[in-house]
């Protein structure tokens, strides 16, 4: 079964008043399973803007990170959270289709030191995109990326969101880093910036 991923991005406004959204919610992630990925962290926006804090929560699965999403005790921290902060907030399926790292790897990184690529995109030319797709594999084989994230359901459910969000495994930030400015993921990104526009940040897990 697919699990199910929160993708969150936000600028806090007021520190103090943002620190009651954490005290009800942390407790009401762990309680529904969550397990934290990133949260806040270094990162390198590479494409586009991004926001000063950045958040991926795994669930075990897409109906569980919407139903903790829309629990009462979860609804009552985010309050705090919707008025000292701005951003916007995804609930989406994960992935669970060909792998281009499969048979190097047999899944995603596990414990401290992952990182991530969170990208957010809309797609104009799906032909063109097509090419990205293919070219973008070379990358992620060759660093053995595993992709967390790619399309799936999805729900914005609070702000604004693009319509493709993709979340890539990778075993450390400067394999991240590297893997994104290797010449094979260049030669993609060429690609992609004819079909698509996103935004996109490499980011440090837990």
């Amino acid at each position: 079964m697919a699990k199910g991923y929160w993708i969150s991005r936000l600028d806090v406004t007021d520190a103090d008043g943002y620190k009651p959204y954490l005290q009800g919610a942390l407790p009401t992630i762990a309680a529904f399973g969550g397990r934290m990925l990133a949260q806040g962290g270094a990162f390198e926006a590479v494409e586009g803007v991004s926001r000063s804090r950045n958040v991926v929560v795994e669930f075990k699965d897409y109906e569980t990170a919407l139903a903790c999403f829309h629990s009462p005790e979860y609804q009552a921290a985010y309050t705090h959270r919707v008025a000292h902060s701005e951003g916007d907030h995804l609930v989406i399926e994960g992935y669970e289709g060909d792998q281009p790292a499969a048979g190097l790897v047999s899944g995603p990184p596990e414990g401290p030191g992952a990182a991530y690529w969170v990208m957010r995109i809309d797609v104009h030319d799906p032909e063109t995109y097509k090419g990205y797709i293919t070219a973008d594999a070379l990358a992620v084989r060759k660093y053995q990326g595993w992709f967390l994230v790619r399309g799936g359901r999805h729900e914005a459910v609070y702000g604004p969101a693009r319509s493709r969000n993709v979340v890539l495994a990778f075993k450390d930030y400067e394999t991240a880093l590297a893997a994104y400015r290797s010449p094979e993921y260049q030669a993609a990104l060429a690609i992609r910036q004819k079909a698509a526009v996103a935004e996109a940040i490499i980011i440090q897990g837990l």
